[in-house]
């Protein structure tokens, strides 16, 4: 589960730039959909590292699996 989300963070920071190069070459469409899969990937981690109310995230009870 943390080489996942490893490389997703990993995702997230280099889909923006792919889309920027993409953008700059014309690609507008291409860029567009990078942008909002990086925006996606960044949601998702956030859902799987961030706390719930009770103090754990959802990450932190499946690694005690």
């Amino acid at each position: 589960m943390e080489t996942v989300l490893s490389i997703m963070v990993l995702a997230v920071l280099g889909l923006p730039i792919a889309a920027w190069l993409m953008w700059r070459k014309g690609d507008r469409r291409q860029a567009m959909l990078m942008a909002v899969l990086a925006l996606v990937a960044a949601v998702n981690v956030a859902i799987w590292t961030l706390p719930d109310a009770s103090g754990t995230s959802p990450v932190a009870q499946e690694l005690r699996k």
